[in-house]
């Protein structure tokens, strides 16, 4: 039997997420759609095999800007996707509506999901849901994302209309210059374009959309006669062909608002009471560095390190390490074997582990502000300060992305349309703290301020202060000069998230970080045991005594000499560094087992750990200056993947990895260099002279004038075929 395949198509921040997740559960599976980084998902509806739910990208129509859009509607055209279920926020309908709009000239069956109707009540509107179906012709349900109610409504209409007679559905009678336009189209290239969805590329080719053009392949006779059908109704409407579609399709929406839906201009919702305050030139940035404080000080300072101390304390300092020890003794396994599991991997993975309470607290509070709306308005805040840098808005966005995770980060670029700031953006996202970073920032908050929650803070707007530093420097050259991308984006409703949903986005990014720690922490503690238990002695491999003798203290030596002018210059912080090329959270693992907290009873206190730290640095600015280090050098292997694959170049790749590292070794020489002279009272040398020409040279680089931008060579990202 043939499944069933709906496409859940919406516009961002329309509740589609939460929808998707109530209709298909724990039925999901997420990758991205063949040959791009866009995130696809798709689930079978609860209680239904037979039915798979494709979550497309949210979009606000279906004109080719962006990634998304291309991928959403090449999508819906394909043969497979047997119905649409067009999710509209009754919220805000007439921007919504739009995108109905285009999704009717599909051809495809579609049912629509009025959400939010709730906020709709709240403000006193009323919608005629039943005239609203009627107008549009398909089947209508109010659905409400918070209590799910009409959701599995909504999804059974959807199944219902698959194999409906679609001429009932509502298409737009344009204007008669523009019908009449379209009549010519059909005319010249009907016969090249597919039955079903002819009228939806009928519209495209009048608007000239590029992808559509692509995939037709017309030939120069073609286009001639394209061009000239469309020139002359541009000429006789005195307007362009996107724009004059634009309008007619905002005509036929207005047309429909004004016969169904009833609004009350009189109420002041409480969404516009907050955003007076929220997004005011005056409180929006006090507001917005108030709510990081709070949101890292009760992660870091207070719920999430109590739960982190006694993970560390009494679950593997009390009963798994010396459990799992007296287990291998008693068995009478070999005592290199006892130390791999006991030293090497329970320890190893168990000292990052220790810290994942911290991290679930941190991104269930940073769930709560992307879903009541809040993240939206600092997108919006940030937008005003980021342009005076040379980037919009949109390039804040992939930071707040890349403070869960800077593969997802790296992604959310796809979104910026100049290719430029786009590039910019993700040699930069990486910069911003990730949960891989936490148990790093967490241990070394301990070590310098004695486990302070501001140092969590701190540490979030370093990162956006270092994006801010290279981005300036950035913009200044060729390669990156020019105009920011206008930011567009629509403000959300505030509104409650639900504990199912946050709690699901929680365990994802949590998950993630297990998953890791099952699999690159354990095999990179499995290795480091090895190089820090074994070395030559007397020609031979044996295990050594001294771990300064052992593979990694032999290389970390070697290489330390580098590090000197960053103030950590011993083997084991180098072997850390080295560790955290691969991934992040090894770092706080590596620094475990070279610096030989081998015993149980060693590790029964998180003090231990930091004193251990502590140990390796000569002072707090060469600690401090290893932690930023560690936080803006290179991401790990996983991102640098996902920078391989936004940038599409082997070059550019290299580019953004040569300056990640360069600017950190650079940034952190200055801030060891001058740490030492200001902060410890140490003598004025060589190489604080080295770090004050850096200094002056920075400010060059931010301060000259910028160059003429360069053109950049246009790239196809995607063909509609017919």
């Amino acid at each position: 039997m043939k499944e069933t395949i709906i496409a859940l198509v919406g516009n961002q921040n329309c509740g589609k997420t939460t929808l998707f997740n109530d209709l298909t559960g724990a039925n999901q599976y997420v990758g991205n759609w063949p040959g791009v980084t866009v995130e696809k998902k798709e689930g079978h509806l609860k209680g239904s095999d037979n039915v798979k739910i494709a979550d497309l990208p949210g979009i606000y129509s279906l004109s080719p800007y962006s990634p998304e859009e291309i991928i959403s509607r090449n999508y819906a055209l394909g043969e497979d996707v047997d119905s649409i279920l067009n999710l509209v926020d009754a919220s805000n309908i007439e921007r919504n509506l739009y995108l109905t709009t285009q999704v009717m000239e599909m051809g495809k069956p579609v049912a629509i999901a009025l959400n939010m109707m709730d906020i709709v009540k709240s403000r006193g509107d009323k919608i005629d849901v039943k005239r609203l179906s009627q107008l549009l012709g398909c089947e209508i349900i109010e659905t409400c994302g918070i209590d799910g109610k009409g959701v599995k409504e909504a999804a059974q209409a959807a199944v219902k209309a698959v194999g409906g007679d679609v001429s009932k559905q509502a298409v737009i009678k344009f204007a008669a210059p523009v019908e009449k336009a379209i009549q010519g189209i059909d005319e010249l290239l009907g016969a090249k374009l597919p039955k079903q969805t002819k009228r939806w590329y009928l519209v495209k080719l009048f608007e000239r959309d590029k992808k559509v053009l692509e995939g037709l392949a017309l030939s120069s006779e073609e286009n001639k006669k394209l061009n000239a059908i469309v020139n002359a109704c541009e000429d006789k409407l005195g307007d362009d062909a996107e724009s004059i579609i634009s309008n007619e399709r905002y005509n036929f929406i207005e047309a429909i608002i004004k016969d169904a839906v009833v609004k009350n201009d009189s109420v002041n919702t409480i969404s516009d009471k907050i955003d007076k305050l929220v997004t005011s030139r005056i409180f929006a940035l006090p507001i917005f560095l108030g709510v990081m404080f709070l949101v890292y000080y009760i992660a870091m300072d207070s719920i999430g390190a109590d739960m982190t101390d006694w993970v560390n304390d009494v679950l593997f300092g009390e009963i798994i390490q010396p459990g799992v020890q007296e287990w291998m003794e008693g068995a009478g396994c070999e005592e290199w074997l006892t130390s791999l599991v006991v030293d090497g991997i329970i320890a190893g993975v168990g000292a990052p582990l220790g810290f994942a309470p911290q991290m679930a607290v941190l991104f269930f509070m940073l769930s709560f502000l992307e879903d009541c709306g809040y993240m939206s308005r600092i997108a919006f805040i940030m937008d005003k300060i980021f342009r005076f840098f040379g980037l919009s808005g949109k390039s804040f966005i992939p930071l707040i992305v890349s403070s869960g995770c800077g593969v997802p980060g790296i992604m959310a670029t796809r979104t910026i349309e100049n290719e430029r700031d786009r590039r910019m953006t993700i040699m930069t996202t990486t910069f911003i703290p990730c949960g891989a970073k936490l148990p790093v920032i967490a241990l070394f908050s301990g070590v310098i301020m004695g486990g302070e929650g501001w140092m969590a803070t701190a540490m979030y707007f370093i990162g956006i202060a270092s994006v801010i530093l290279a981005c300036l420097i950035l913009k200044k050259c060729a390669m990156f000069a020019g105009d920011p991308a206008p930011f567009v984006m629509e403000l959300p409703p505030y509104h409650m998230p639900t504990l199912k949903n946050l709690f699901m986005h929680t365990w994802e990014r949590v998950s993630d970080f297990l998953k890791k720690a099952g699999t690159i922490i354990f095999v990179c503690c499995a290795a480091m045991w090895f190089l820090s238990s074994f070395g030559f002695e007397e020609g031979a491999l044996a295990m050594v005594e001294d771990n300064a003798n052992s593979f990694i203290g032999v290389i970390g030596g070697a290489i330390a000499p580098i590090f000197a002018p960053l103030g950590f210059d011993t083997w084991q912080a180098v072997a850390a560094s080295i560790t955290g090329f691969v991934a992040k959270e090894g770092i706080v693992s590596t620094i475990a087992i070279v610096s030989g907290l081998e015993e149980p009873e060693e590790v029964e206190e998180a003090k231990e750990l930091f004193d251990a730290t502590r140990a390796l640095f000569p002072s707090v600015s060469a600690a401090f200056s290893f932690l930023v280090f560690n936080l803006m050098d290179s991401p790990c292997f996983a991102a640098i993947a996902a920078i391989n694959r936004e940038m599409n170049s082997k070059k550019w790749t290299f580019r953004a990895i040569a300056f990640q590292n360069i600017y950190a070794y650079l940034l952190c020489t200055v801030i060891y260099q001058f740490g030492r002279v200001f902060v410890e009272g140490e003598a004025f040398n060589a190489m604080t002279g080295v770090a004050a020409v850096i200094v002056v040279f920075a400010i060059y680089l931010v301060l000259r004038p910028a160059s003429e931008p360069m053109e950049l060579k246009a790239k196809s990202t995607a063909v509609v075929k017919n």
